[in-house]
C-alpha cells in the first residue's frame, strides 16, 4: 500500500502544483488513497520532497533546490522559529509565514519521545507532550534549536 501510495505521490506531482500538504491529501483521498496528515508528512519525508514557491516538487525537479539533503531540526528551527510557549503538556511554536508545516514535520522525523503528535496550521505548530514535566524539557531544547 505505501509503495502504492508513493507512486501517486509522484503522479500527483508530476500533474501539477501542489502548493500544501492538505491539497496533496486531497488529491490522493481522489484517488482512493486516504492518509493522516502524520502519514503524509513521513510519505514527504521518505519521498524527499521539497517545497518552493509554487509547492512541493520531487526531487531533481526543477523546483528542488540544489542541496541534495532535507535539513535536520536545527536548521529549520533556526530558520523559522520565533517563539516557543508552553500550555501544561503542549507546546506551541510561532514561526514564520507558511512555516509551521515544515516545522512539525521536522519534529515529526525526530521521534523524541516527549512528543506525541504535532498539529500545523500556516504559522503555528502544536506539540503535544505525554506529561507537562516532558513538555518543559522539549521547550527547552526547541529554545536552544530557535537560538
Amino acid at each position: 500500500m505505501k509503495q502504492q501510495r508513493h507512486t501517486a505521490i509522484r503522479d500527483v506531482l508530476n500533474q501539477a502544483a501542489i502548493p500544501s500538504q492538505d491539497e496533496l491529501r486531497r488529491r490522493l483521498a481522489r484517488r482512493g488513497f486516504h492518509v493522516t496528515q502524520a502519514t503524509l508528512s513521513r510519505d514527504i519525508h521518505e519521498l524527499r520532497l521539497s517545497k518552493g514557491p509554487a509547492g512541493y516538487a520531487l526531487p531533481g525537479s526543477a523546483q528542488e533546490d540544489d542541496d541534495d539533503s532535507l535539513p535536520g531540526i536545527r536548521e529549520v528551527l533556526g530558520s523559522f522559529g520565533i517563539e516557543v510557549r508552553q500550555a501544561l503538556n503542549q507546546l506551541v511554536i510561532i514561526t514564520t509565514t507558511s512555516a509551521a508545516q515544515p516545522v512539525a514535520a521536522g519534529i515529526d522525523y525526530e521521534d523524541w519521545p516527549e512528543v506525541v503528535g504535532t498539529i500545523a496550521g500556516d504559522d503555528t505548530v502544536l506539540v503535544i507532550c505525554p506529561d507537562e514535566h516532558q513538555a518543559r524539557r522539549l521547550k527547552a531544547r526547541i529554545e536552544e534549536h530557535i537560538g
